[in-house]
């Protein structure tokens, strides 16, 4: 890998993990779209790809805050076994749905997300 992608790719990587670190949320959405531009990953692999790259976000994010005393485990007890049975599901459902259609509802949901928060 040439210098300048490298970078370009570390970039990346800081951008993902600054938007998930200030609103807990979003640094796939940013990951997905520059995985596509940045790399030659298949795109069945691009969305494992980003999922493998935002779960050590999330622990560095989830032990900082662990450490500051900021997180509120009992309200989010309820999410965490929700979601867990939801990544299950999707780990199993998502290789069946075509890549394109994953890249069109993930780009619907950025801009319904877009579109909610500006209003």
């Amino acid at each position: 890998m040439h210098l300048k992608h490298y970078l370009l790719c570390a970039l990346a990587g800081f951008a993902a993990g600054s938007i998930t670190g200030l609103f807990g949320a979003g640094g796939g959405m940013i990951l997905v779209p520059l995985l596509c531009w940045l790399t030659d990953i298949e795109d069945d692999a691009i969305f494992p790809a980003s999922v493998s790259i935002i779960l050590p976000i999330c622990l560095i994010c989830l032990l900082l805050r662990a450490k500051t005393g900021k997180l509120p485990w009992q309200e989010a007890m309820p999410y965490l076994i929700g979601s867990s049975f939801g990544g299950i599901l999707a780990g199993i459902l998502g290789k069946r749905i075509p890549a394109l259609w994953l890249h069109r509802v993930l780009g619907a949901m950025i801009l319904w997300g877009g579109i909610r928060y500006l209003c």
